[in-house]
């Protein structure tokens, strides 16, 4: 299916700023075209648009504004805020639709959009081909009696903030903690702070001071470093750093330890436990590490994989009516708290599994080492067919009856690259890097 969509990718429409199709004239036509779509159920549908930090994102907002009022549709304005934040608003004030204007952790340069339901959640493949193929439509515009309007929702970041609050245990406090926040000079940089500051949290702020430019720069979630670095410095109790939208996140403990989505999943799964919560499964990905599925298993829990993105994570855990999923990169699914990813959400969920149950992510994590992952990435020649390539299918067997029950493969043509992916997951790391080498080597010849 995602062969055949020209725009959409797995989060929305992406690419350069200026660049077709991350132009204003594109923005106007989509949003036009998108506001058609809307009135075929509803006589005067509403949007919602949110945005990050970047530049760009005055330039694609006020496109698409024209493109929705010129087919009738209404716009209310957020300003910048977290991805997870316009989901939330989208739901809250009945809306048709949320619109997010980010890139997410990509840099500063590039943008993109990417759309909500009035539900909350992210719209299925189909609503997007429909989009694509009604973008060759000729544009219709109203007449001006029923042309849309635009309007500022007033604090849309204190309703948020609110709601980020509510999802964390009235009877417990932050109070006594000292937390570093890294808001990634992204959507989040007025919100995180205040957040974890209002439920009593010494806050230190880094990485939020955008101006534009620097969104992702050398802090974030994509560059840890920042985050171990300013605990360290401040001897904080905690670090929590989000990616430039705020739907991802990564954390640190006292002693400067990262832990990513991975293990903050299975951290997640087993407070609920120890709670006598009943956990059935937890969705992962293709990728989400063999020893977090290992320890599930050990403790009755079952994971699913989904294909990577969290869209499909979502998929799945709908699919089997669960509650928590996540991506190594950090983003989490917290069904019962949220409808998408949400960084800051996650994080106070993390936080809260500590406070009940007096143990730190260290402890909570403990005997779950991460098997090593070796990851290589192949160049294919044009026309090349990797799945036909016997060698390489011999040699996939051999590795896999070589590492039995302490390893696996996974080979995976890349979404936006002519690359071939492998990728090899051992408890032993010099065999899990032998292992990718010899597929790689393997790879390489033509079939």
């Amino acid at each position: 299916m995602d062969m055949r969509r020209q725009y959409f990718g797995t989060d929305g429409i992406r690419g350069r700023a200026g660049y077709f199709p991350i132009t204003p004239d594109f923005a106007l036509h989509l949003a036009h075209v998108v506001g058609r779509m809307l009135h075929r159920n509803e006589e005067r549908p509403t949007v919602l648009i949110g945005k990050d930090t970047r530049i760009s994102g005055h330039m694609l907002e006020s496109a698409l504004v024209s493109g929705f009022n010129s087919s009738g549709v209404d716009v209310v304005l957020l300003g910048p805020l977290p991805t997870p934040g316009v989901a939330y608003l989208t739901r809250a004030q009945r809306a048709s639709l949320g619109v997010v204007i980010s890139a997410s952790h990509n840099p500063f340069a590039d943008n993109g959009i990417k759309f909500f339901s009035a539900a909350g959640s992210k719209l299925p493949d189909e609503w997007e081909l429909a989009v694509e193929a009604a973008l060759d439509e000729p544009p219709v515009w109203v007449d001006s009696a029923n042309l849309g309007k635009a309007r500022r929702l007033d604090d849309a970041a204190g309703r948020y903030i609110e709601f980020c609050k509510s999802t964390f245990s009235n009877d417990l406090t932050l109070k006594g903690l000292r937390i570093v926040v890294d808001a990634a000079h992204g959507a989040a940089y007025q919100i995180a702070p205040k957040v974890f500051h209002e439920l009593g949290a010494d806050v230190v702020a880094i990485g939020c001071a955008p101006d534009g430019l620097n969104i992702n720069q050398d802090v974030g979630a994509t560059h840890p470093e920042a985050l171990i670095a300013a605990v360290r410095a401040h001897q904080a109790d905690y670090g929590v750093a989000l990616d430039g939208d705020a739907d991802r996140l990564v954390m640190v403990d006292a002693t400067g330890r990262l832990f990513n989505g991975d293990e903050l999943l299975y951290l997640l799964a087993r407070e609920r436990m120890a709670r006598d919560e009943l956990v059935p499964g937890v969705v992962g990905t293709l990728m989400t590490n063999m020893a977090i599925e290992r320890a599930l298993r050990a403790q009755g829990v079952k994971m699913e994989r989904a294909k990577v993105g969290d869209r499909y994570v979502l998929e799945e855990l709908v699919r089997h009516g669960w509650v928590l999923g996540g991506e190594g990169s950090g983003h989490l699914l917290v069904l019962d708290k949220h409808t998408t990813g949400d960084g800051i959400v996650s994080a106070l969920q993390v936080l809260q599994a500590c406070a009940r149950s007096g143990h730190s992510m260290a402890e909570l994590l403990e005997g779950v080492d991460l098997f090593p992952q070796v990851l290589l990435n192949v160049r294919l020649q044009p026309g090349q067919d990797w799945r036909s390539n016997q060698r390489l299918q011999a040699e996939t067997v051999a590795v896999q009856s070589e590492l039995a029950e302490m390893g696996r493969v996974l080979i995976r043509a890349s979404g936006t690259e002519p690359l071939l992916r492998v990728m090899v997951e051992a408890s032993d790391a010099v065999q899990a890097s032998a292992c990718a080498q010899r597929l790689a080597e393997a790879a390489r010849v033509r079939a």
